[in-house]
């Protein structure tokens, strides 16, 4: 019976190679809605080419973490909330997250937009169409089935389709839901999200934009 001997530095070596190259494309971006948790609960956001962006529904100043989703399952982030005006807010965080390209084009009415959220590690996308009613100011979408009774989808994103239907940009956060009655008695609901009139805030916000910041590089990063 023969003595098992140590492994040699190249095995050790080449272990370690094969290692890495077995984790590599495994913690790849997967998409731009996030959920920021705080002390008070959690909500959505979105993560883009200016930061995260979310609405402040749960906290508003104070610690916060951001958890985005990559191809081998969540990352929790730690930040600190920061206000940048309009009721919306940002977090920076060190590594670099799943960035949605933004539009400040109001969408008008007839317009279809795709809506995109996420419960937990599943993510949902719905198509919605931008309404119009001499009663509100503001962004109002139709309701999606996705969207009925689902205070926990606060924050999810709001995407303009490409016309070459290869790609899509943020134009808004869902906000809420709004029923108005008219004087005959029929009722209307619409969705309601915060639009370009407001997101361009957080490109102001962004200094060091487009400055190419400097991402932190991290083992569990890869």
């Amino acid at each position: 019976m023969n003595a098992s001997r140590p492994p040699s530095s190249l095995a050790l070596a080449l272990a370690g190679l094969a290692l890495v190259a077995g984790c590599t494309g495994t913690r790849t971006l997967k998409q731009p809605v996030v959920e920021i948790r705080t002390a008070a609960g959690s909500e959505l956001g979105v993560t883009t080419e200016y930061g995260v962006v979310f609405l402040g529904r749960t906290a508003r100043s104070g610690p916060v973490h951001v958890v985005a989703w990559f191809g081998d399952g969540p990352g929790l982030e730690a930040s600190v909330i920061e206000p940048i005006g309009g009721g919306l807010y940002t977090a920076e965080t060190d590594i670099r997250l799943p960035a949605a390209a933004m539009s400040f084009a109001v969408p008008k009415p007839g317009q279809r937009l795709i809506v995109s959220g996420r419960r937990g590690d599943r993510a949902w996308e719905d198509t919605v169409e931008v309404r119009s009613d001499s009663r509100v100011r503001g962004m109002l979408l139709s309701v999606p089935r996705h969207l009925r009774d689902a205070e926990d989808q606060v924050g999810a994103a709001v995407f303009l389709p490409e016309k070459d239907g290869k790609g899509r940009k943020l134009v808004g956060l869902v906000s809420g839901r709004l029923r108005l009655v008219g004087a005959d008695g029929s009722t209307r609901e619409y969705l309601t999200a915060v639009g370009p009139e407001e997101l361009w805030r957080l490109a102001t916000h962004a200094r060091e934009f487009p400055n190419k910041r400097r991402w932190v590089y991290r083992e569990d990063i890869l």
